[in-house]
């Protein structure tokens, strides 16, 4: 059995941005989680599955690219889930809600990957620092974090399948959108 999740993964020059508040998050508070993983939107939270089971996988992700466009995605500064996570909020759109959506219905009552879909409302975001982040540091921090301006744009391209590696996790497998009959 090995982790994995499904995520929109940042283009590098946006990830490289990230990387740096990341960075800093590890040398001040030893915060290292963040650092795991690289910038992405969560469509997907981590599950664990049978290796064997990486091939339908992998087609079920490219079914649901196929019929999904390029997005925009940009981001609305710092935000928090108080105390213990620092991340950057990603401004919702009508498209990332249904690709999410459309990730979900793939999981939704499929006995096959066995996965449990969250039932709490969409909050697209990049995380900065998490469960390894303490309260103490959090409230330090986060008045810095909360004046900081972060905005960026770009177009989200496909889907990212990432498994974790037993130390970090890796892209395993990315499928492109249909860029037939773009949005925009």
């Amino acid at each position: 059995m090995q982790m994995y999740f499904i995520a929109i993964v940042l283009p590098q020059n946006v990830n490289e941005k990230v990387l740096k508040y990341k960075q800093m998050m590890l040398e001040k508070y030893n915060c290292k989680v963040g650092l795991k993983s690289p910038a992405h939107i969560t469509l997907v939270p981590p599950f664990w599955m049978e290796d064997e089971k990486e091939q339908q996988l992998i087609a079920d992700i490219n079914s649901l690219s196929q019929r999904l466009h390029p997005l925009p995605i940009s981001t609305n500064n710092f935000s928090a889930f108080k105390p213990r996570t620092i991340f950057i909020a990603v401004s919702e759109n009508e498209q990332l809600k249904e690709v999410k959506n459309s990730a979900d219905e793939i999981f939704k009552n499929n006995s096959f990957y066995n996965i449990k879909i969250d039932s709490r409302h969409f909050h697209p975001h990049i995380t900065i620092a998490t469960r390894d982040l303490f309260k103490k540091s959090f409230y330090e921090i986060w008045p810095w974090f909360a004046e900081k301006k972060f905005s960026e744009e770009w177009t989200a391209e496909g889907i990212s399948i990432l498994k974790h590696n037993k130390k970090n996790w890796d892209v395993m497998y990315t499928s492109q959108f249909n860029k037939a009959g773009q949005y925009f």
